[in-house]
């Protein structure tokens, strides 16, 4: 459907509160000469570009809290208000894939109208068709909000965000409004959040995020499981015990591509004795490994990197370090077999340890890179919630959005019985 200037002006007074701050990361030039019309290019602050759109997405309020419950009612409102006045945005057209700063065409004055609609730029009467810097500013806060790589670049997965209908912004905001009030009474007043859909962990106190960690979390096929728990443990240095189900479902067909794999990453095998096996003892042409204890010694390797975080569940899963620090940077962290990775562990161990004495950030650092194997018991244990919140939105404006990962918002699921 598309959408007249008279409508975009109309627009931008109900949805211009998304990115209402946006406005001061752009000076007011319009990108136009003086003399003649003629397009003229401001040199953009990259790096300020995205701090700014950083700074308007990562604020120190939690996505689960009572607050973002009341922002989510105003955003909410003013999708409902657009979307009856208007139906929907335009899709970006074709053009706009690969469209970056410095480059021109019809498309990047369509862009900025989309943006301008969903408040990642401030409004401008008069619009032209250059990629500037203003433009780069719209799109990085764009893909801040979206939880995309901040590089001002129309990739794929900016493209696809582009073109998810209004209507369906509005059914996500809807669904996550009663999540977030389903989990709201079970908050207290220090907690840590995984939210699935960003792939994100929060340190909450006292209604604000003391940190916050880019986290990989369950693949589809192998989901993190959505609870309530206590995170009562963590283990310096662990060793790993192989789940049973990735045993069958990949250290066999790992076996098979490549006989010296346990042998590379310090795997051993045990029967239910104890006694130490070998590789060869074991039929790969078939599932005899799931009747023994595989075990990772602890080092740099280990597949729970420096760290194991314990909380209480049926699922054996809980949250860990990892030698693949690569994984963090990837737009798509759905890549693990149910636990959750954390970068930076280390400081959110710290927290977590801080009631049990000589546990700062220094004395952590030093077990992990002493390679102390150590379990400790939390002194004070530590509510954790694995949430699945696809939006939201802060006293800022600024609404964030996620992918539907695990299908939950296309099914309607707003209660998830082991939250309660």
């Amino acid at each position: 459907m598309h959408i007249s200037r008279r409508k975009l002006l109309a627009s931008v007074a109900v949805l211009g509160f998304v990115g209402v701050s946006a406005g001061r990361a752009q000076e007011g030039d319009s990108g136009w000469d003086l003399f003649g019309n003629k397009p003229k290019m401001r040199k953009a602050d990259i790096d300020g570009n995205t701090a700014t759109a950083k700074s308007l997405v990562d604020t120190v309020e939690p996505i689960l809290s009572a607050q973002t419950s009341a922002n989510l009612q105003l955003a909410i409102a003013n999708y409902e208000a657009f979307v009856a006045a208007n139906g929907n945005w335009d899709t970006p057209p074709r053009e706009a894939f690969g469209l970056q700063l410095g480059k021109s065409g019809r498309a990047a004055a369509l862009l900025k109208r989309r943006l301008m609609i969903n408040g990642d730029m401030p409004l401008e009467k008069r619009v032209n068709d250059q990629f500037d810097a203003a433009l780069d500013a719209g799109v990085r806060l764009f893909q801040a909000r979206h939880g995309l790589n901040i590089n001002g670049h129309i990739d794929e997965a900016t493209f696809y965000a582009l073109s998810v209908p209004a209507d369906y912004r509005l059914n996500q905001l809807r669904l996550n409004a009663q999540r977030i009030d389903f989990w709201a009474s079970s908050l207290s007043d220090r907690y840590v959040v995984v939210n699935i859909p960003a792939a994100t962990i929060e340190a909450v106190e006292a209604s604000q995020v003391i940190q916050r960690h880019t986290a990989v979390v369950g693949k589809v096929d192998r989901a993190t499981p959505i609870l309530n728990s206590k995170i009562h443990q963590v283990k310096f240095n662990p060793f790993w015990t192989v789940p049973k189900s990735i045993i069958r479902k990949d250290l066999i067909r790992y076996m098979n591509e490549d006989p010296e794999y346990l042998a590379k990453f310090r795997i051993r095998i045990f029967d239910g004795k104890g006694n130490e096996l070998s590789p060869t003892d074991i039929d790969w042409a078939t599932e005899d490994a799931v009747n023994y204890t595989f075990r990772q010694d602890p080092g740099a390797e280990n597949s729970l990197g420096r760290c194991k975080v314990d909380f209480y569940n049926k699922y054996d899963v809980y949250m860990h370090d990892t030698p693949l620090k690569g994984l963090f940077g990837e737009n798509a962290r759905f890549l693990s077999s149910g636990c959750v990775r954390a970068e930076n562990i280390d400081t959110l161990v710290a927290w977590l340890l801080r009631d049990n004495g000589g546990w700062d950030l220094a004395g952590v650092q030093a077990a992990f890179e002493g390679g102390l194997r150590e379990d400790i018991k939390l002194k004070v244990q530590v509510p954790i919630h694995t949430t699945y919140i696809t939006a939201w939105a802060n006293s800022q404006g600024t609404v964030s959005f996620r992918d539907d990962v695990y299908a939950f918002d296309a099914a309607g699921t707003v209660s998830f019985p082991e939250a309660v």
